[in-house]
C-alpha cells in the first residue's frame, strides 16, 4: 500500500525541523495538531468525530478494526 500524499508531506515537513520538534519546547499538543491528527486523518480516521458518534461507539469500532 502506498503512503497517502498527506503522510509524505508530513515527513517532508518534519525532517528539516527535526531538532525543533524533538526539543523540550515543542509540546504534546503541538505535535498532535501538526502531525498526529493529520496522520490519522490521511488514513480516513474521523479524528474530529464529524459523524457525531458517541465515544463508546468510537472505541468499540477502533477495537474491532485493530482485531481484523
Amino acid at each position: 500500500m502506498a503512503s497517502p500524499r498527506e503522510v509524505i508531506h508530513l515527513i517532508e515537513r518534519f525532517e528539516p525541523n527535526r531538532d525543533v520538534y524533538r526539543s523540550h519546547n515543542y509540546n504534546e499538543t503541538e505535535a498532535r495538531r501538526e502531525f498526529i491528527d493529520p496522520f490519522f486523518k490521511a488514513f480516513g480516521w474521523d479524528i474530529d468525530n464529524k459523524q457525531g458518534y458517541a465515544q463508546a461507539r468510537i472505541l468499540y469500532n477502533r477495537r474491532a478494526h485493530v482485531r481484523e
